[in-house]
């Protein structure tokens, strides 16, 4: 006989989505608008589109699938991967058209804005990925709202006050949604979170579907991070730099997380996880640190030392924080994101230096670096911790113990249905 499960999300679920959904559109039909220069629009679609697609497919299809692992969470991981990203796009937009409200009177849409809208759900489902399959779909919305909300006031942060570049600002959406997911992850950590649920476990067919997840995120990555570089840099060449700095440090890590994955393993296999996360860590690392240039070896190097850091954390650091401080990450966001972020950073900060000839002018970039990952951390944890005690009141009715990790308490089963 199947679990006696929670009857209805109707009392909490459907109130808040047609509230935002409402008040979306009715922002919408008052202050956005779509480009009006024709030309404009038929050359930046030529040009762009397909970068576009590229980011989507990654946010809806990458992260989607990624989340399947769980033998009993999948259809959660899918479904409410679509929910989150399509409702957290349309508040970023908004956000990010704030500046535009205020001196031009409208928020304007252009493949720019959804480009960017993207990159802010991207880092909200990072965040979502240390605390999957233990909250509810309103959790989940609430938490994206939040995350895209300081994600965007830590750029406008960045760029106001420390003449941060737009690309080093969005690039910081790894370690920001790492960091805001594990903060959120130690407040809504439960008794017992040092031991693995029981349901928390993986097995061939959910093993599949998480690596076309891989498959996805690797095969897109390098738009992902060459999207938005012709921003800051109109020369076309820096763009191509992008890409091929990324598809080289993603082949790196790839073979890097293989070969530790089975040097770290007690019986000298691979680990089923590694492969779906630690080999895309050398693309994490590199858009962190894309806006330097790099020469080739340098890209490899990074992709070599973020997939090693990668393994290594999810190895022995993930259990050690589910052990030592109760922060249950379910995703293991530290290791694929926070870490090699992190490493990216870094990369960044020595590149820059050496490239640089005067010494002050080096000292004065190290220091608005640091400054830059430390105001982007402090807000990240912040922020998670407030968005964890705002969810933990009962008002939310969080899941039972018994009820994570698990696809019945939201969706429909009719075969296991129990009859009354």
């Amino acid at each position: 006989m199947a679990p006696q499960y929670a009857p209805s999300l109707r009392s909490r679920m459907p109130p808040l989505l047609l509230f935002l959904q409402t008040g979306f559109i009715v922002i919408f039909f008052c202050k956005v608008d779509m480009e009006q220069y024709l030309e404009i629009k038929q050359q930046v679609f030529r040009n762009h589109y397909s970068e576009f697609q590229d980011v989507n497919g990654m946010v809806i299809l990458g992260f989607g699938f990624l989340g399947t692992f769980l033998v009993r969470s999948s259809f959660s991981a899918i479904g409410f991967n679509l929910l989150v990203a399509a409702m957290a796009v349309q508040w970023a937009v908004i956000l990010n058209g704030l500046e535009s409200l205020y001196y031009r009177g409208k928020i304007w849409i252009n493949m720019r804005s959804l480009v960017v809208a993207e990159m802010c759900t991207a880092s909200s489902l990072i965040a979502i990925g240390a605390v999957f399959g233990r909250t509810n779909p309103v959790h989940l919305l609430l938490i994206a709202l939040m995350e895209v909300s300081g994600f965007v006031l830590n750029g406008w942060l960045l760029q106001t006050f420390l003449q941060v570049r737009f690309l080093n600002s969005i690039m910081l959406l790894h370690i920001f949604g790492a960091f805001f997911g594990l903060m959120l992850s130690w407040v809504l950590s439960r008794k017992g979170s040092e031991q693995y649920h029981e349901k928390e476990k993986i097995d061939r067919k959910t093993g599949l579907f998480s690596i076309m997840g891989t498959l996805f995120l690797w095969m897109f990555w390098p738009s992902f991070n060459s999207v938005l570089v012709e921003l800051d840099h109109p020369d076309r060449g820096r763009k191509l730099m992008a890409v091929y700095s990324t598809y080289l440090s993603l082949a790196v890590s790839a073979v890097t997380a293989a070969g530790f994955s089975v040097l770290t393993s007690p019986q000298g296999k691979l680990n089923l996880f590694h492969i779906q996360r630690c080999t895309l860590a050398g693309g994490v690392a590199i858009g962190v640190a894309m806006s330097a240039a790099h020469p080739p070896w340098v890209a490899m190097v990074t992709g070599f030392a973020a997939a090693l850091i990668s393994t290594l954390g999810s190895r022995f650091i993930k259990p050690m924080l589910r052990f030592a401080f109760e922060c249950h990450d379910t995703c293991g966001v530290l290791g694929v994101h926070g870490l090699p972020g992190i490493l990216g950073w870094m990369v960044h900060l020595l590149l820059q230096i050496t490239n640089s000839d005067d010494l002050t002018t080096a000292g004065r970039f190290a220091l608005f670096h640091i400054c830059a990952l430390l105001i982007t951390l402090c807000l990240s944890m912040v922020l998670g911790l407030i968005t964890g005690i705002l969810l933990k009141w009962n008002f939310w009715k969080p899941l039972q113990d018994k009820k994570c990790f698990d696809d019945q308490a939201f969706w429909e089963f009719p075969h296991l249905a129990v009859v009354k």
